[in-house]
């Protein structure tokens, strides 16, 4: 790095705060120097990340401190959305593209010695999620800010997030995400917001002077949550939201009179205790001792949380019977529904409201977001661990659920099966309290997330609540933030968009309809495809770096990467490989287009089927990859670790997108997004958000396959026999035996059983039923990939069609429909107020 170490500032410019060239190279040695105690000799690329880091901080801090400001003197409506999950990525090419001065930062790094895209790959992503449900979260955030709504995020600063995922001898092994050992640069600790909670205890009842009964909780045992809070800034607006996160810590973190009188380890044993609560990302809930970590941690953050709220709602002067009309509060799944009972006790308990005021406040404070189509992953916790942990609030439920109940009989007298259905508590199979019917009970709004996934909500998994208040159910399809998922991880095709559309697509992506003629423009096709090679180059590499495979640029990229589970069917796409494999085994001059099938995933550690499905992906790759008769056609690659920043390659690399799980299973999915607004096509069911998808891009631009969701349920109901389906299918038969005999598994015929005889004797999720139909279509799709124009074509308006899956979409309806909220605009003042209270 060859620069004088401190230079002076610009006469009459901020050099802390400055977007230009200069102000920024001189803020970034001042970090070098000032926060990280290094110069450039001892500095390490860590050392550069971090004060690069600081240094784009530092720019957000005049937006953030402004924001709050305005927020707190309006007394603004504000969203608080409460998510166990925000799997944010990483910040700083984020923050790059919302303060739109990329450009000068890479030329600063530049004039140092110093290159931008290497820093970028310094920062450790923040595993704070398992997939999905956490980036949406991360991806409203987003678009909250860039849309000018007050809001705040709330939820838990995991000390160790979701696993490293590594790959030995083709198995999934977990590791230790240690995300946090250079520290965390974009946040903020405000110890002096920290919030008390309590657990277990009991709960003592007494009548007050007047007659009133009043009910104290005891709590055994107290924890403290730290707010750590991060900013979240808007695209090329001056709104920074927070990101606030708890970590929980003991009240005392060390005992010195039990340290005195010789119990060492006693003396640490509180502070361990409390710190557990919010040490890892979901522990492994197959025993009782997991399933109270993790009810600690849901109640740990939406009490916090709470309370927090309850602290702004004093600051602004707003009474507590007016809570409801300063928060709208989102239940992103059942994580959080806890807080409905947790509110209810802080406004009866320990506020002193009647019943009927805090139920009322309540209910019009919370909404619901359910974001699950299996009963299995609807939460349900044990009578006796709620009684255990939370006393009080198990009191609160029986009582919640008394007053319902009562509503119900009263309107369906003597319909006894459906006040059971509709129950708190499940009384069947041991007694167990019933979240997503809390969350029902207990809010304003529930919503599905894709349109197919509301209609089965209100026809089946919700069916109940449906039929006692159509009113409150509704639709609002999931969409992604174009920002990142466009803007940063596409630049290429971002710039050609800038030329084509102008700059203004990533606030209003419904303008990529502009795109439409130019699908017509030979030249621009050219230009679209040289993007296209030079994006899929780019993952070559990568993955040559991560996994040693070596993969050919010229074949088609057809990716598969989500959430490793036995409904998103991973396992039908390695069928269609081995199909692939064995024609051209038979036949070595077939016509087969050059394909490289790309995997990526995390399958729950306790999840054994899951993790056999990775195995068998891996065992037949090896074998594939090895076969010289098939290795230049063929290609299979399993990428371990997915994640945001992995993504971030793929999706504009990808030609192909397999989004085939079981019609019916997928909420919406927000993957599928991803690739369509990248210029892949499609190869899907009618499962979730594909429905929509299909319906904006056109019929003809997408490759559909299989049952429907109403055939799948026939299926069931008329008796489903997947042995008929292997027995009748010729080709079907050799791809099972050729796994059942060990073909991929070095003779061992007892390692993949498992899963040929799930296969043969039950296939919950019908792959076997699905298979002709899906390998009719790949075939279909390796034709039409021939005809690179026709194609390129349809990858165009894919792009041009994917504007109603942008996230500010999705939020303008909820602000709309459900939460009433208005943008607030934010404007900096003119100086920094660096000396004046």
């Amino acid at each position: 790095m060859n620069a004088p170490l401190l230079p002076a500032a610009a006469p009459g410019e901020d050099k802390r705060t400055g977007l230009d060239r200069e102000a920024i190279k001189r803020a970034f040695l001042d970090n070098l120097y000032y926060t990280q105690g290094k110069f450039a000799r001892l500095a390490t690329r860590q050392d550069y990340y971090l004060a690069l880091a600081h240094t784009i901080r530092d720019r957000l801090l005049a937006r953030w401190i402004a924001t709050a400001e305005t927020y707190t003197e309006q007394a603004s409506r504000t969203v608080a959305y409460l998510s166990a999950e925000f799997l944010m990525g990483p910040h700083l090419g984020n923050n790059l593209v919302n303060l739109g001065i990329e450009r000068p930062v890479r030329e600063a790094m530049r004039d140092l010695s110093l290159n931008l895209d290497e820093l970028l790959q310094q920062e450790v992503e923040p595993g704070l999620g398992n997939g999905g449900l956490g980036r949406l979260a991360a991806c409203f955030l987003d678009s909250l800010a860039s849309l000018e709504i007050p809001s705040l995020g709330y939820g838990i600063r995991y000390e160790f997030g979701i696993f490293a995922q590594d790959i030995v001898d083709g198995w999934q092994v977990e590791k230790t995400d240690m995300w946090l050992r250079f520290g965390n640069p974009w946040e903020i600790a405000r110890p002096e917001w920290a919030q008390t909670i309590g657990l277990g205890g009991h709960v003592e009842h007494h009548r007050d002077e007047s007659g009133g009964l009043r009910v104290r909780w005891l709590p055994a045992s107290h924890v403290v949550g730290i707010p750590y809070d991060t900013p979240i800034l808007g695209y090329r607006n001056q709104t920074a939201n927070t990101l606030r996160l708890w970590k929980a810590e003991a009240p005392e973190s060390f005992d010195l009179d039990t340290f005195n009188r010789g119990d060492y380890w006693g003396a640490v044993y509180k502070k361990m205790v409390s710190e557990n609560i919010t040490k890892v990302l979901y522990p492994n809930d197959e025993q009782i001792q997991g399933k109270e970590l993790r009810l600690q941690q849901q109640y740990f953050f939406v009490a916090c949380s709470l309370r927090d709220m309850l602290r702004i709602l004093e600051i602004q002067g707003v009474p507590l019977t007016r809570f409801h009309e300063k928060f709208a509060v989102q239940l992103n799944d059942t994580h959080p529904a806890i807080a409905i009972v947790e509110l209810m006790r802080l406004l009866v308990d320990e506020h002193d409201l009647p019943w009927a005021t805090a139920w009322d406040v309540t209910r019009k404070t919370f909404a619901y977001t359910n974001h699950t189509l299996l009963p299995e992953a609807l939460e349900q916790w044990p009578v006796e661990l709620f009684a255990r942990l939370l006393p009080r609030h198990l009191e609160i439920i029986y009582e919640i659920n008394a007053r319902f109940l009562d509503e119900i009989r009263l309107r369906f007298l003597g319909d006894t099966e459906l006040a059971a259905r509709l129950s708190l508590i499940n009384e069947q199979g041991g007694r167990h309290v019933r979240m997503a019917h809390l969350a029902c009970v207990g809010s304003h709004a529930i919503n599905g997330v894709a349109a197919l996934h509301t209609e089965l909500l209100k026809a089946d998994v919700l069916e109940d609540f449906h039929t006692l208040w159509p009113e409150k159910f509704n639709n609002k399809t999931n969409g992604v933030t174009p920002r990142r998922w466009l803007a940063l991880a596409n630049p290429r095709l971002t710039k050609l968009l800038d030329e084509a559309i102008g700059p203004d697509w990533p606030r209003d992506l419904d303008s990529l309809k502009g795109l439409e003629p130019y699908a017509g423009d030979a030249a621009f096709r050219a230009r679209w495809r040289y993007i296209k090679r030079a994006n899929k180059e780019d993952f070559a590499a990568l993955v040559r770096r991560r996994t040693g495979i070596s993969i050919d640029p010229a074949s088609l990229y057809d990716v598969q990467v989500k959430r490793i589970h036995e409904y998103k069917r991973q396992h039908l796409n390695v069928l269609h490989i081995i199909a692939l494999y064995h024609r051209l085994k038979h036949d070595p001059h077939l016509d087969v287009t050059p394909r490289t099938f790309i995997f990526g995933g995390k399958a729950a550690p306790g999840y054994r089927m899951a993790k056999l499905i990775i195995k068998l992906i891996n065992a037949v790759g090896e074998v594939v990859n090895r076969d010289p008769a098939v290795r230049d056609l063929l290609k299979v690659v399993f990428v371990p670790n997915f994640n945001v920043s992995t993504g971030q390659y793929v999706y504009p690399a990808a030609e192909l997108s397999e989004q085939i799980s079981t019609a019916g299973k997928e909420a919406s999915g927000t993957g599928n997004m991803k690739f369509t607004m990248n210029g892949a096509l499609t190869i899907g069911t009618l499962d979730g958000a594909n429905v929509e998808i299909r319906e904006q891009v056109g019929a003809e631009n997408f490759f559909l396959f299989g049952n429907t969701a109403e055939e799948v349920a026939r299926h069931w109901r008329e008796g489903y026999h997947p042995l008929r389906y292997y027995l009748g299918n010729p080709e079907l038969r050799a791809v099972i035996e050729l796994i059942r005999d060990g073909y991929f598994s070095h003779g061992d015929g007892e390692l993949f059983r498992p899963i040929v005889d799930n296969l043969l004797h039950h296939d919950p999720y019908l792959l076997l039923a699905d298979f002709p139909s899906y390998l009719e279509r790949q075939g279909e799709v390796g034709q039409a990939w021939r005809d690179r124009e026709a194609w390129t074509r349809m990858s165009i308006l894919n792009t041009a069609r994917s504007g109603p899956f942008s996230s500010d979409r999705s939020i303008r309806e909820y602000c709309r429909d459900i939460w009433k909220v208005q943008p607030v605009p934010i404007t900096l003042p003119a100086t920094t107020p660096l000396h004046s209270l």
